[in-house]
């Protein structure tokens, strides 16, 4: 399970750039473990140091100022988290402290990974994204209750998630935790099958 998320106020991070790939948000040569922790240092290592591998901050990233270094809404463009599947990227945003990403249109299996891991994805016209990207060090506010996002002035501008997502993203579900909240109706099914077509089942446990 990840933690829930049903409503967020908070700095957000203007990136308004198209194709920000998965080896942009944390390239490969970052990757030095197979769980969800010690990739934060590793986000956006391209854009946030001066050097390959190294660790000076660079003055040219907004990232790198004062409040943005807090930011937890990232705006984007279009086609965020294109390139390799890579579930890292998801993984070094939320622990960096990301919990929802603004864009115009997600590659599917990068949105898919947002979803599963407690990041809000949040697809919006080009027109809101960059009249929020404006707000400056003003916060915005992700609702996934009203399904809405605002900033002081503007919005609210309302957003679309699928059932489904929507629950795991407000319960901190995953993919088994959702499927779970259909255990009465799988053993009801299972059982009806089970006395229709028993010799397709082992013996049930004593």
């Amino acid at each position: 399970m990840s933690e829930a998320f049903t409503r967020l106020t908070a700095v957000s991070l203007p990136l308004l750039l198209d194709n920000i790939d998965t080896d942009i948000i944390i390239p490969s040569r970052e990757m030095k473990t197979v769980g969800k922790t010690g990739l934060a240092d590793g986000l956006f290592a391209g854009w946030r140091y001066t050097s390959v591998g190294g660790r000076e901050k660079s003055p040219d990233f907004l990232m790198n100022h004062a409040p943005y270094d807090t930011a937890q809404i990232l705006i984007a463009g279009q086609n965020v988290g294109c390139g390799s599947s890579r579930e890292h990227a998801v993984w070094a945003l939320r622990e960096y402290g990301f919990r929802a990403v603004i864009a115009s249109s997600f590659n599917p299996i990068f949105r898919s990974n947002c979803i599963r891991n407690g990041l809000v994805p949040v697809q919006l016209p080009f027109a809101q994204l960059y009249a929020l990207g404006d707000v400056g060090e003003a916060s915005v506010t992700v609702d996934l209750d009203a399904m809405t996002v605002c900033a002081p002035g503007v919005g609210p501008f309302p957003f679309e998630l699928e059932k489904d997502s929507r629950l795991m993203l407000l319960n901190g579900w995953d993919a088994i935790d959702l499927t779970l909240q259909y255990r009465d109706r799988i053993t009801a099914w299972r059982d009806a099958d089970r006395a229709e077509r028993p010799w397709i089942y082992l013996e049930r446990d004593a």
